[in-house]
């Protein structure tokens, strides 16, 4: 299974912008589902986006017109662009694979990222 490093997480002001990327130890393509979730403690863990492996991208409403996924095959990485920040957008940013088992994404295998802090202030 592959292994999930994310980066790009910092301290930014409310409006700033911010990319994370998710590097892969190994091949994405059409092997998994990714996604971005966030957490901050004492609440549970929330799906930020999500791209599947035929490209189809969801987002939570939160963050519909101001994140956008994407992830590079060739690279084996995943990424978050995230415009217009807010400071309810502060949390550990997680990159998740969800291996692809015929049509289905196994959330029940889901591999984790470490993790990387996003911090914006007003």
């Amino acid at each position: 299974q592959v292994r999930l490093v994310e980066s790009g997480g910092r301290a930014v002001q409310a409006g700033g912008s911010l990319r994370l990327s998710c590097a892969a130890s190994g091949p994405i393509s059409s092997m998994y589902c990714m996604a971005w979730y966030r957490g901050v403690p004492e609440k549970e863990r929330e799906g930020v986006a999500r791209i599947d492996s035929d490209g189809t991208t969801r987002y939570a409403d939160s963050v519909k017109g101001r994140f956008t996924i994407s992830k590079d095959n060739a690279k084996n990485t995943l990424y978050l662009q995230m415009n217009s920040l807010k400071p309810e957008d502060t949390a550990v940013y997680y990159c998740a694979a969800d291996p692809v088992v015929g049509e289905t994404c196994e959330s029940g295998v889901r591999i984790w990222g470490q993790g990387t802090q996003v911090t914006v202030s007003s």
